[in-house]
This record gives structure tokens, C-alpha cells and sequence, in this order.
């Protein structure tokens, strides 16, 4: 009788798991389906006590989506489930005296954001407070399009 009653706790358990992951498995929004997977208990007996409880809970938990200055934040470094409602540039400066650049030269930017330049290119401009654009190129690349400038460097962002 214990065995019985221990295999149907497993088998509900199974059925709760496959509930849950078939109800992720509808949801449109990436960010919202990720959350929803995350949020499936891995330990199988957590499904059947949940099932006994008197209040049902949801399997999945919605998570709102990054507000434009979250994304701005994250840019370069966002994560994998953000990679769809990422922006193509942000905007910024560059504070006080701006002489150029060369290759490994650490840039900061007005929004506190630290770029590394990672190509061959050089420029020295004598500028201040020039403005700046972030901007994602092919194949991941991002470079920065500064105001003034002859040529847009290859970055990385650093911190």
C-alpha cells in the first residue's frame, strides 16, 4: 500500500512537471518563458506538496521587462535571454578633453560606462565633451562614433 501510494506521488509529481513545462512552453516573451522554466521546482516531491497545499501557486513567476535605462546599463553586457530586446546604440558623452585614441586605450564615457579600444585604429582630435553613439556593428562588434572624429573604433566594454 506505501509502495502504491509512493508510486502516484511520483507519477503526480511527473504529471505536475509536465504541466508546468508544456504551460512555459506557450508563452511567447523569451525573458517571461526563461523565467517561467527557472521557476519549475527541480526536487520532484516539491510538485505533489505543493499540489496538497490548500492555496494552488503558479508554475511560472512574470518578470516585467528592463526598462530602456536598465538596457542602456546592460548594453554590452546583457545577458543571454535579454539578447532580443536589446538596443542597437545608446548616446552619451565623453567628459572634458578628448585628444584621441589607440589600440588598448581605456575610454570613459559620461554615463559611467568604461570602453577598451580592441583594433588597429588611431585618431588624435583635440576635442571637449564630445558626444558620443554605442553602436552595435555585424557579427556582435560594437564601436564608438564619436562627434568629430575620423574613424569609429572597435570597443569593448570593461566596466
Amino acid at each position: 500500500m506505501k509502495v502504491l501510494f509512493a508510486l502516484m506521488l511520483v507519477s503526480t509529481s511527473a504529471l505536475a512537471d509536465d504541466a508546468a513545462l508544456l504551460k512555459c512552453r506557450q508563452l511567447e516573451d523569451g525573458p517571461v518563458r526563461l523565467a517561467c522554466y527557472n521557476a519549475i521546482p527541480l526536487n520532484p516531491a516539491a510538485p505533489a506538496a505543493a499540489a496538497t497545499a490548500a492555496v494552488a501557486q503558479p508554475a511560472y513567476t512574470v518578470v516585467a521587462a528592463p526598462t530602456k535605462p536598465e538596457l542602456e546599463a546592460m548594453f554590452g553586457r546583457e545577458p543571454e535571454a535579454l539578447r532580443s530586446v536589446r538596443l542597437s546604440s545608446i548616446e552619451t558623452t565623453i567628459s572634458g578633453p578628448f585628444d584621441g585614441w589607440v589600440r588598448g586605450q581605456r575610454i570613459r564615457l559620461a554615463n559611467g560606462q568604461v570602453w577598451k579600444v580592441v583594433d588597429d585604429t588611431e585618431d588624435v582630435l583635440e576635442l571637449t565633451n564630445p558626444k558620443v553613439t554605442v553602436k552595435r556593428g555585424m557579427l556582435g562588434a560594437i564601436f564608438l562614433d564619436i562627434d568629430g572624429a575620423h574613424r569609429n573604433p572597435k570597443v569593448q566594454r570593461v566596466q
